[in-house]
């Protein structure tokens, strides 16, 4: 692991120009190519610039153990940890900060060889039933995913950290295009072992999430609601079936439309961090003050003993800030007769039905400069059923078993040079955009079909379309 992530941090250090990905927007500095997806949305004061560096400190900082041993507690816990890190880490946590999966604010990167344990990634959990606010139930014993580590001080000296470890397999299969190129397409396979606290329950409903990429999120909060149901009506003409999800709002306190997740289950940004903090690293907030410990997790109750909430206001506010404010590389090669070609075959295919070239943003209070600005996100924020090969048969909220919220596609093009990440889909099984493709079913299987039907000419041209925007 390490080696991987000194590898990912030594990037060539060239200079590329940056700007949203919109005519609406001016072109930003030059930047060095890891930092793309980590630059301010243009127009920013010295005081909201000054919010969004400590945004994305908070980003970066690692969360430290109330109880580590190795520390002495002579700082005040209401402030921030040594060396300029947080305490509040655990007691159970897949990470120990933000950064630790979402390098450079980029998507997580599925390692290739079989048999390795999850590294950016998470296993989702739940049973059969719904929660009283209609969203996914969590198993019994380990809550609504595997937790791998643990800051838990054991009885038995020799038992394993966290709730258990999660390996993936790779099974490949060959596709053989009508020209005869050939293809080789990989889908993951799950094993749980090493399970602490028993067995899972018999019901028990598992998917595997990849990390996503976290550019341009406050665009895609600023597009009106109205305006997304919009996009419901057009495309029934179009014979797709684009669904909102409908959610809990825990910071309102009612149900709100889903925008971001990969199934579109969390309604703002505020509430996506806050649940991230707690899932992942083990934070608290004020919407979420328990920690995820389970009833028969008893040295994990017991490990509890920092003050609440963790994400405190003075940290919560700026790492908001900071997502909300993330700007979108500029699209490239757009002069390219292969940029032309690829846009006019996206659309031939019928991939822009759902991926929806561009969108206007509404009224945003949260950050205002972001209002009334026309973006190229290619999404539709809406679900969609992609059949049963992408399907990991577990619902969330309005979404069924199948169904995923179309990702947006700005920026894809530069994930490798971000932090040599290509791993896309929501479980990193595509190991590019030919086999992200590739993958399409349900509603997308006749875009699919048509790019199958391209030359390879064809689909090349389209693939650099892609990597463009």
């Amino acid at each position: 692991m390490k080696k991987l992530l000194l590898s990912l941090l030594s990037l060539t250090m060239a200079v590329l120009p940056v700007s949203a990905a919109s005519p609406d927007l001016p072109k930003s500095k030059s930047v060095v190519p890891q930092e793309v997806y980590k630059q301010p949305v243009p127009g920013l004061t010295a005081k909201e610039m000054q919010k969004f560096r400590e945004g994305e400190r908070v980003f970066t900082n690692f969360w430290i153990a109330v109880n580590n041993p190795v520390i002495p507690l002579v700082w005040d816990l209401s402030q921030s940890g040594p060396a300029g890190g947080e305490w509040g880490l655990g007691p159970l946590f897949m990470a120990t900060n933000c950064a630790g999966c979402h390098l450079n604010a980029g998507r997580g990167r599925a390692l290739d060889a079989s048999g390795l344990r999850v590294f950016q990634q998470l296993l989702r959990l739940s049973i059969s039933g719904e929660t009283p606010h209609g969203g996914p139930k969590p198993d019994p014993n380990y809550g609504n995913d595997i937790q791998s580590f643990d800051m838990v001080t054991r009885t038995d000296p020799d038992a394993r950290a966290g709730e258990g470890e999660v390996f993936i397999d790779w099974v490949t299969s060959d596709f053989t295009f009508p020209d005869g190129s050939t293809i080789e397409l990989r889908k993951p396979s799950v094993r749980i072992e090493n399970l602490n606290f028993g067995p899972l329950a018999d019901s028990i409903l598992t998917s595997l999430r990849n990390t996503q990429a976290l550019l341009g999120m406050g665009y895609l909060e600023a597009v009106s609601e109205k305006d997304i149901l919009k996009q419901v009506e057009k495309q029934k003409a179009m014979g797709l079936n684009g669904r909102p999800n409908y959610v809990r709002d825990d910071i309102n306190n009612k149900t709100s439309l889903g925008r971001f997740g990969w199934k579109a289950n969390q309604p703002s940004i505020k509430q996506q961090i806050a649940s991230a903090f707690l899932g992942d690293i083990g934070i608290t907030s004020a919407i979420y003050p328990k920690q995820n410990c389970t009833p028969v997790q008893k040295e994990c109750l017991a490990a509890i003993t920092g003050k609440a909430p963790e994400l405190r206001p003075e940290l919560w506010e700026p790492i908001t800030f900071w997502s909300q404010t993330l700007d979108v590389p500029a699209q490239r090669n757009r002069d390219k007769p292969e940029f032309k070609t690829g846009e006019k075959l996206f659309e031939t295919a019928g991939c822009a039905g759902c991926h929806v070239p561009e969108m206007r943003t509404g009224k945003y209070a949260a950050v205002p400069k972001l209002s009334n600005k026309l973006i190229r996100s290619y999404t539709d924020l809406l679900l969609h059923d992609m059949g049963p090969e992408l399907a990991d048969g577990r619902p969330d909220f309005k979404a069924s078993g199948s169904d995923w919220r179309t990702p947006p596609l700005w920026g894809v093009g530069l994930s490798m040079q971000v932090n040599a990440s290509n791993s896309f889909l929501h479980d990193g099984r595509a190991r590019n955009l030919l086999e992200a493709i590739m993958w399409h079913g349900g509603e997308a299987k006749e875009a699919r079909d048509k790019f199958i039907a391209y030359t390879q000419k064809q689909r090349g041209d389209l693939i650099f379309f892609l990597s463009s925007i």
